[in-house]
């Protein structure tokens, strides 16, 4: 029996396919919760963890897995809503913290938006694109083309507006407009950062990032925003294999199901539309496949697509991993002589 598996599992290996991406939930829950446990309590000697919920898939699975690693008495679960966030939000949030029977906390941050000037700084760089831009009432949002299996496009953003009546204007954005939308909507992440912070100073907590591979390795995270964070258990995992964490930690369907969003936007934009431009079944198998080197024909095949589709793919991936090094370098110390 053993040499069967054995044998079943190397076959597996041998021609590329989107098994590659499955997990043994089991076993990846357990070696993540056992990291998890020793990083808090040993090495960074704090006495619990607090997380950002929000509804979302990523942050609703690592609420379960610091339950499942510290205990629930342990584990603290903050609500940072504002004046744009999706109402549904909250109320997933609150709904799955009631299963795992941890204490929530709701601290919503539109006051201290408005200290930052965080909506007009934004609106005020929408309107100079867009001068019928009127909030409030108005939607907004930033995407990025969306056609990239279609046809080879830059990662350039348009704003999308879209009037009480319903009528949607889009226009390119020019650098600097896009610029200053970018920073002042960044307030939010670094606002939620600094309430964790507080949280968890207060009780000797850690702060528990949400963070996947997508986000980090793509640069799709705010650096000292949601990407301040004492650990990042799920950071090595692609977005569908979170999803597959989330089958197994049971976390509700409704969730499950939820399109995963930015919740930056009054205009409401998808994750894939926002910034990765494609589903993220493709993307994450045409990403492990360029990671092990499979060669571009192999995974078109796979994935039923041109392999200039998939090329398209890589090439998007490659770009932003350049173009947001910056986010992921630590403070640079100057070398003096």
């Amino acid at each position: 029996m053993e040499n069967t598996q054995s044998r079943s599992e190397a076959e597996r290996w041998e021609k590329f396919s989107r098994d590659w991406l499955s997990l043994d939930p089991e076993i990846e829950v357990s070696r993540i919760c056992d990291q998890l446990r020793n990083t808090i309590f040993k090495e960074l000697h704090k006495q619990g963890g607090v997380v950002g919920i929000s509804g979302g898939i990523d942050s609703s699975v690592v609420l379960a897995l610091a339950v499942k690693a510290i205990g629930a008495d342990h584990v603290i679960g903050i609500l940072l809503p504002e004046r744009e966030s999706d109402p549904e939000s909250i109320g997933l949030a609150q709904n799955l913290a009631d299963k795992l029977s941890v204490r929530t906390i709701d601290e919503p941050i539109s006051g201290v938006l408005d200290g930052f000037d965080c909506y007009r700084r934004r609106d005020e760089a929408i309107k100079q694109v867009i001068p019928e831009y009127d909030p409030p009432g108005w939607a907004a949002k930033i995407v990025l083309p969306p056609d990239l299996l279609e046809r080879d496009t830059l990662n350039f953003f348009s704003i999308v507006v879209t009037s009480p009546s319903g009528q949607e204007i889009e226009k390119r954005l020019p650098k600097d407009q896009y610029q200053q939308i970018v920073a002042a909507s960044n307030f939010k992440q670094r606002s939620r950062m600094s309430m964790l912070y507080f949280h968890a100073e207060s009780n000797n907590y850690a702060v528990i990032g949400t963070a996947n591979k997508n986000e980090y390795d793509l640069g799709f995270f705010v650096k000292w925003g949601d990407g301040g964070v004492d650990i990042s258990p799920i950071l090595h995992l692609f977005k569908t294999q979170v999803y597959q964490l989330a089958r197994y930690l049971e976390i509700p369907n409704d969730i499950q199901q939820r399109t995963p969003t930015t919740d930056t936007y009054p205009g409401g934009s998808t994750q894939e539309e926002f910034f990765y431009r494609v589903p993220f079944d493709i993307l994450d198998t045409v990403w492990l496949g360029f990671e092990k080197s499979v060669e571009v024909k192999d995974i078109a095949q796979v994935l039923d697509l041109q392999p200039e589709q998939v090329s398209r793919v890589i090439s998007d991936i490659q770009s932003k991993i350049r173009s947001t090094v910056y986010l992921r370098t630590p403070p640079l110390r100057l070398k003096m002589e």
